[in-house]
């Protein structure tokens, strides 16, 4: 494997005690632009693959590479800036209860800085997309699950990063809110190019578009074919 990859894994071992691996010595690689699914039963370590991927849980051992950035012991100043290129979309949605859904949604792109005229525009953009324009400036906890989560999906989007994480990101939704989270998905894979990897139950039967899948099983990774 080479740097054509945005996420690269040799021998990777992932663990929250010493001694009880969750992920145990897989390697695999995910190219610019891909749509990847990583599927299993709960319990299969899904989650803690996807954590390890945004810097979220260390690696134990062997090697872990992202956006160009080694996840090898990295530093905190470097955590921060893989994060700069990274969108994640939580099962639980992880919106702060006392902003409203447009600054939930300007978060990353006042963290990197940019104007408050700048920020307040491209959450407006993203809102339009996810349907939710109309409840810009409504709290989290006046809306549905499924209208959450498409703002959490706004937020992941707003500052256009190259590799966007979700874990189950339509794991509690209705039909609508999930029919609008995958076309987003696409149509950001299309458009910006960004590169998608989606830890699921279950991949969509209509997805219409191409993707790599891997079952985990165990902490054992195989690609299906």
């Amino acid at each position: 494997m080479g740097s054509s990859y945005i996420v690269e894994a040799r021998h990777l071992t992932l663990a929250y005690k010493k001694d009880e691996p969750v992920i145990k010595n897989i390697s695999f690689g995910v190219k610019p632009k891909e749509f990847v699914f990583i599927t299993g039963k709960s319990g299969s370590g899904k989650s803690t693959l996807l954590k390890s991927l945004y810097a979220e849980l260390p690696v134990f051992s062997g090697d872990l590479r992202v956006a160009g950035f080694s996840l090898n012991g990295i530093p905190r100043d470097k955590k921060n800036l893989l994060r700069k290129h990274i969108g994640v979309i939580f099962q639980d949605y992880k919106l702060i209860n006392e902003w409203s859904v447009e600054k939930n949604v300007m978060l990353p792109l006042m963290i990197a800085g940019y104007s408050k005229e700048i920020c307040k525009a491209q959450a407006h953009k993203l809102l339009k997309h996810v349907k939710l324009l109309h409840k810009a400036q409504k709290f989290p906890l006046e809306l549905s699950g499924g209208e959450q989560q498409r703002v959490a999906m706004a937020r992941a989007l707003a500052h256009n990063p190259l590799l966007i994480i979700a874990d189950e990101p339509t794991g509690n939704l209705d039909e609508y809110s999930s029919s609008v989270i995958w076309e987003l998905l696409k149509n950001v894979r299309l458009h910006v190019g960004s590169t998608i990897i989606v830890a699921t139950h279950k991949i969509p039967q209509t997805l219409g578009v191409d993707y790599k899948q891997y079952f985990l099983n165990d902490g054992v990774l195989n690609e299906v074919s």
